[in-house]
This record gives structure tokens, sequence and C-alpha cells, in this order.
């Protein structure tokens, strides 16, 4: 009955000059530009890829969500790569919804915000990781609805915007009419994109496609209880012992830092659990731009310059930085992340031969969801001029 998945995503960061260029707009003329003066220049605009996955979460999505689970380090090592039309690096966010499951409350629709946008890898993982599956009532209409009235979609004309709404029944069902969420979807210009778990044409027949077509998503149908093909490699337990070198070089801070610190190592765990290749995956994806956790760990913080080593009290620091002057401070930190990207370099190296050695003894296809969800994402994309490197 209900289905899930794929996701991630793509944002930009925009030069402006008086006018600012976004991913899919062309350079103002000269005659323009030379109107502009320094006092109306603006600070590039940070551009946002912004993906909400609604996941149908009744009982018979078990097959989907694990799909979702074994994929998303997929999605996220894809989009490591993306750039915007002026050669930016774009932004990801991703948030989560679960719809159709008994256990939410029925006054508000059998509906939960499970996670809002959010760039923490670690949150996004934990998050799908802790979904259940109970039957109930599937309201996709109320489901987008509730999901363009909640998340902070922003209105920067030039972010990517996108809903993926998974589920196996029909687009129909509850008293808010899909037709209107479409069109307000519209209004704050997301593409809402529809994945049917089932056949093709019932699919349409129940008015998915058309769920899509309204706001120029794509509309998808695939077999959800798909096992995840998985290929073992030579460079995978590499790979894993790299990754746990990778964690030590993480200093927490803070009062959130000994808790993140612990929920790193329970995500990677959880990935191992479901199975090897999704922990390379993961490790993958923690040697990429994507995987920043300055709200947390010292490295990242002061390198993002959100925070100084001056404003963080002596007692928010890691036992072995007590006591120390800033200059020592400095220079460990320093040490941490230059053997962190040491790390990271020889994973990312690794894996481009894990990718080789996969594409040569692949007999099947990647999982079906993964497969969905990248095509749409890429087609709206190349609409806003981004590309992979």
């Amino acid at each position: 009955m209900k289905l899930l998945k794929h996701l991630f995503g793509i944002s930009c960061m925009i030069i402006s000059a008086g006018t600012i260029y976004g991913c899919n707009l062309k350079a103002q003329p000269q005659e323009t530009a030379a109107l502009v003066t320094t006092a109306t220049i603006e600070k590039p605009v940070k551009q946002y890829v912004k993906i909400a996955l609604l996941l149908d979460t009744s009982n018979s999505m078990d097959g989907l969500i694990n799909q979702a689970k074994a994929q998303l380090w997929d999605i996220v090592n894809e989009f490591t790569h993306a750039r915007c039309g002026n050669e930016a690096r774009p932004s990801l966010q991703i948030a989560l919804y679960e719809y159709g499951n008994d256990n939410l409350a029925s006054n508000e629709g059998y509906i939960r915000q499970v996670l809002g946008f959010s760039d923490d890898l670690d949150e996004i993982s934990e998050k799908l990781f802790s979904l259940t599956t109970n039957g109930g009532e599937e309201f996709c209409g109320e489901v987008i609805h509730t999901s363009l009235k909640q998340l902070n979609w922003g209105k920067n004309a030039d972010d990517l915007k996108m809903i993926f709404i998974a589920g196996n029944e029909p687009f129909t069902q509850g008293k808010l009419n899909y037709r209107d969420a479409a069109q307000n979807a519209k209004e704050k210009d997301v593409i809402v994109n529809t994945i049917f778990c089932g056949n093709y044409e019932q699919g349409i027949s129940t008015d998915w496609k058309n769920g899509a077509t309204l706001t120029g998503g794509d509309y998808m149908a695939i077999d959800h209880n798909r096992q995840v093909v998985h290929i073992e490699t030579p460079y995978d337990d590499i790979i894993i012992q790299l990754n746990g070198k990778l964690n030590k070089t993480y200093i927490s801070y803070g009062s959130l830092g000994s808790q993140k610190a612990l929920a790193q190592v329970a995500e990677d765990s959880k990935a191992y659990k479901l199975n090897k290749g999704v922990a390379v995956k993961r490790s993958v994806s923690k040697s990429s731009r994507l995987y920043k956790n300055s709200k947390w760990d010292l490295v990242d913080a002061v390198e993002s310059e959100e925070m100084a080593i001056s404003d963080i009290a002596s007692d928010e620091l890691p036992e072995e930085l007590q006591g120390k002057s800033e200059e020592e401070i400095k220079t460990y930190l320093e040490s941490k992340k230059k053997e962190r990207e040491d790390i990271q370099k020889q994973i990312q190296e690794l894996n481009i031969k894990r990718e080789a050695y996969i594409a040569k003894n692949q007999k099947e296809e990647t999982g079906e969801l993964e497969n969905a969800l990248l095509s749409a994402i890429k087609a709206q994309a190349a609409k806003k001029n981004y590309k992979w490197d």
C-alpha cells in the first residue's frame, strides 16, 4: 500500500551585481550592468534544492521503507557532484513526512512531520530509520497541502523545490482535493512528483499521474518489494575501516557535542546492520562536501566561521582541549582538519575503484526507487541549468 524514497537534491550560490543571477538565468546585458552602482550590489544569495519526501507508512510499505534506507546514500553521493550554471555548488535540504498510519492523529489527517528541512545527514538518516508501518487512511491531497503550509519553501525563484509523494492507494482519497493542493504547489513554485507502488497503468487510473502532471512533475511506478542488490567489492572493508578513523577527527563541543558524536556512530551501525554495502555508501557520503557538522564539530565550525575559538567557554570544549591556549587549540584543529581531508581523499579514491568494479560486475539494475528519484530530479534540475561533474 505505500511507498517511499529517493531523494536528494541540489542548490546553488548566486552571484549578484545589482541583479542576482540564478542557476537558470543568463547574465544581464552589458549596458544594464553598467547602471549598477556599488550601492546596489548585494551579497551572493545561497541557493537551495529543497526536497520534501511524503511517505506512506501503512502496513504494506515495509519494502519501500527498506529500499529508502538502503538507497539514501546513493542519492547523497549522486548530488555531491552537482553544480549550478555559475559553477557554484548547491546546498541540499531534505524534509520528511509520513502519512496513512493508524498510529498518527486522525484529527490531523493521519499525517506527521517527521523532519523539517534539514541538511544534517545524520539526522535525516536517524528519522528515516525511525519509521514504522501500520494500516491507516491515505490522504494524498492533504499531506501535500500540509507540507506546503508547514515547511519554509522560501521565495527565491532560482531554488529547486520538489515534493516526492509515494504510495499505492487512490490519489483521490480524503476531503482535500489533490487538484487544490497542486494549485497551491504551483503558486509556491514547487514541483510535485508522484511514485506509485504497483502497476503503472493502475497508478494512472487512480490519478497518480495526473497529480504530477498538474505541476509539471514526473509520474513513476515501481516495485517497492524488490530487494536492493549490493555488490561486494575488494574495497569495502578498507573504506569502512577508514570511516572509523574519520570519526576520530571530529571534535565535539557545546551542549550538542557528545550527543551528536554518539549519533554519528549510531547511524554508522544502523547502515552496517542493514547491509555492508549501505555502510560503504554512507562512508562515501561522509567523505563528501555535503557532510558538514558545524553545529557540534569544532573543526567544521571554525572552518565555516560559524564559531570562533575565543567564543567557546572552556567547559564547552572536549577534555583534551580544556586549559589550552587559543593558539594551541588552533594548531590542534588544523591537524585534525588535515587528517580528515587525507582520510576523505583516500575514501574518494577507493570509491572510484569500487564504482568501476561494480560497473564491470553488475548484472542487475540498481534500486527502483533510486532510479525513479534520480531520473526525476536530474530532469527537473536540468531546466535550471544544473549539471554534474
